[in-house]
């Protein structure tokens, strides 16, 4: 413990600070946000070696291999191909100096430590990615319910065809129908812009 209060005095350590939105366009992952596809930040970690960006859209993070190097990793993760869950977070105790923000995106475990300082504006972006999740696995549930009914239709019309000269067309117009209809579900249970939810939990 010591070690690491002593680091922060020194000013070593690499513990992330929130970064206030004017403040976004200094930052380097603002030059791999895709304004021109609408995305924003709403929310943005700066520590020495790493960022944590979350637009709307996805997370970037800037992965500094230290706080001497100047080398980055950039990795995106969409939210609509890699799914928010376990989101918890970790407030600070009386000698702490940081909080922690935990979650799991994709195949991905996070885990970020924030000066106290900043909790407040923590917690906002705790209640978003939870809401993310949430929302994320609505929708696994419904597009599954919806994969479940067409099977049923399916089952159901392939005992009341008509005559075997007609089955060639009939499963043609079936198979085009049930295409259509499931790709109109996955678009309607696939959210992949999530600022509605940013807006109303940010507030920074």
């Amino acid at each position: 413990m010591f070690g690491k209060v002593a680091a922060d005095v020194l000013g070593l350590s690499d513990i992330g600070s929130v970064i206030k939105p004017a403040d976004y366009d200094k930052v380097d992952a603002d030059d791999y946000v895709m304004h021109e596809e609408n995305e924003k930040i709403y929310f943005l970690i700066k520590s020495k070696s790493d960022e944590y960006c979350f637009t709307n859209k996805a997370l970037i993070h800037l992965d500094g291999t230290s706080a001497a190097s100047k080398k980055r990793t950039l990795r995106r993760y969409n939210y609509s191909t890699n799914h928010i869950s376990h989101v918890t977070l970790e407030t600070a105790g009386t000698v702490d100096l940081d909080i922690e923000i935990k979650f799991k995106i994709g195949s991905e475990t996070f885990s970020i430590d924030v000066h106290k300082k900043y909790l407040e504006e923590v917690k906002d972006l705790y209640k978003a990615l939870f809401k993310i999740s949430e929302v994320v696995h609505e929708n696994e549930l419904s597009l599954n319910f919806a994969k479940e009914s067409i099977q049923l239709a399916s089952a159901t019309l392939s005992n009341v065809r008509g005559t075997s000269s007609s089955v060639s067309e009939e499963f043609k117009q079936i198979n085009e129908t049930a295409f259509a209809w499931l790709l109109g579900k996955k678009s309607e249970y696939t959210t992949k812009d999530f600022a509605s939810v940013f807006e109303l939990y940010i507030n920074n």
